[in-house]
């Protein structure tokens, strides 16, 4: 299962010719299971200024799976950011190690195009997806 972050999805409702789209393309064309979490759906859908595009777009997602965040995401997230934290690095975004821990818990890769993702990947058990 891959978790698809929001920096993935923002180029790939823009129709947007990068790696990264071509990589959720495959994973779509080939029926993997794809999952987001709810910090993804609400960065996505409060972008959409038209409503008819927020509606089709919130049903599409919809089909995906919602990998649900609980107390322990959330306490597994501010550990992500303490770690890296000593090491000197500085996560720009809470979202990110949040949504970091929400992969790491259900067991899902995860396709971003976001370079705080890359930076935990190095220094935790984050297992990205490779873009070829």
């Amino acid at each position: 299962m891959t978790l698809v972050d929001t920096s993935v999805w923002i180029d790939f409702f823009k129709g947007s010719d990068l790696p990264h789209v071509a990589r959720l393309e495959r994973l779509i064309d080939e029926e993997d299971t794809i999952a987001l979490c709810g910090i993804n759906l609400t960065e996505i859908l409060q972008g959409i200024d038209d409503d008819l595009v927020h509606r089709r777009v919130h049903s599409q997602l919809r089909e995906l799976v919602l990998v649900p965040l609980s107390e322990s995401t959330f306490v597994a997230a501010a550990d992500i950011y303490r770690t890296l934290r000593r090491v000197g690095v500085t996560i720009r975004k809470t979202n990110d190690c949040i949504i970091a821990a929400a992969a790491m818990e259900s067991g899902c890769s995860l396709l971003h195009n976001d370079r705080d993702f890359s930076v935990m990947a190095k220094l935790i058990p984050l297992e990205e997806l490779a873009l070829n």
